[in-house]
Parts: C-alpha cells; sequence; structure tokens
C-alpha cells in the first residue's frame, strides 16, 4: 500500500528517543523525505551542535535551531526530527502545530541513559552527574512533549522497524496528515 504525506511529521522527544533513526525508517517507509534539525544546524554553521554551544551559548543555539526549524516545515511534506529542546520554544510548537504534527516518541529514562550515556556528543550531560542531568532534563521537558499531536512508546524490545510502524499506525489516525494512497 502507497501513502500520501499531507502534512510534515516532526518527531520530538529526549535525546535518546531515536528520532534520527526512527525518522529515517519512517521517511523510507512513506517515500518522502527525512530532515534532521541538528544536522541541518551543523551544515549551516559549519561546526558541530557541541562546538556550537560552547562558543555562542544555548540562547544563540536555541534561536537558530527555531529559524532552521521554521524553514524546513515551510518545506514540501517530509519526516523531520528535531533536537530534544526544540519542542520547549512555545513559537516552534505552534509553528509544528500549524504545518505539521508532532510525534512524540516517548522513552523511559533506562532506556534513554542506556542510548546515551556512552556519547560525548551531547553538550546538556557534559556535567557532573549526566544521568541525574539527563533525569532532570526529563522531568522538565515532559509536560511540553505532552502537548505533541501524537505520542507513541518507545521501548527497549522494539526494533527500528516496529518503532516507525507504531508511528505510521498512530499517523494513519491522521486523515489530515497521512492518507493511503
Amino acid at each position: 500500500m502507497g501513502w500520501k504525506l499531507k502534512k510534515t511529521v516532526v518527531l520530538v522527544g529526549m535525546m535518546g528517543a531515536g528520532k534520527s533513526a526512527v525518522g529515517q525508517e519512517l521517511a523510507r517507509g512513506l517515500g518522502v523525505p527525512f530532515l534532521d534539525s541538528d544536522a541541518e544546524i551543523e551544515r549551516a554553521a559549519n561546526a558541530t551542535i557541541a562546538e556550537i554551544f560552547a562558543r555562542d551559548g544555548e540562547a544563540f543555539f536555541r534561536d537558530k535551531e527555531a529559524q532552521v526549524i521554521a524553514r524546513l516545515l515551510a518545506g514540501r511534506p517530509c519526516v523531520l526530527s528535531v533536537g530534544g529542546g526544540a519542542f520547549l520554544n512555545p513559537h516552534t510548537r505552534a509553528l509544528i502545530a500549524e504545518k505539521g504534527v508532532a510525534v512524540w516518541l516517548k522513552a523511559g529514562i533506562e532506556l534513554l541513559w542506556n542510548r546515551v550515556r556512552r556519547k560525548d556528543t551531547r553538550p546538556l550531560l557534559r556535567t557532573a552527574d549526566p544521568f541525574q542531568t539527563l533525569s532532570d532534563l526529563v522531568a522538565a521537558r515532559e509536560p511540553c512533549y505532552a502537548l505533541a499531536g501524537l505520542t507513541v512508546e518507545t521501548r527497549a524490545d522494539y526494533t527500528i522497524d516496529t518503532t516507525a510502524l507504531k508511528v505510521r499506525e498512530a499517523l494513519a489516525g491522521r486523515p489530515d496528515v497521512l492518507s493511503a494512497s
């Protein structure tokens, strides 16, 4: 069965939730482009997210992130993965709701920790107690993520394909976003 994506699907959630991996698989299955706002920011700045944070600070990064997401939402419907903090911006949230649909990939703290603990590319986790920092971020951000149009649970026993299928199943309930063709 073919699919017609009418609006951009924006994957939101914590670092380690699987937004990029699931997004790539979802886009492949729907036959649409996959974009990653962090990769677009890095390409435009010719620097990594960690370097931008260190050089210019988080506020500068968040401003540029909002600009890039707005630009990407203005394009053709696609699957878009955004950084963990992007959905906290009320303007970005409203723009996503207007031009697309946010799908929260909801993952438990243990799963998130298992996926991010060995990576040094997460500037927000460069603290004395990264697990506590991650826990605090989850507690602070989940109320915002809960505002997403759809929520899909991710689990350790799910493959990338399984999670992508769960997202597609959730999107199938939104004919304004996805329809069979």
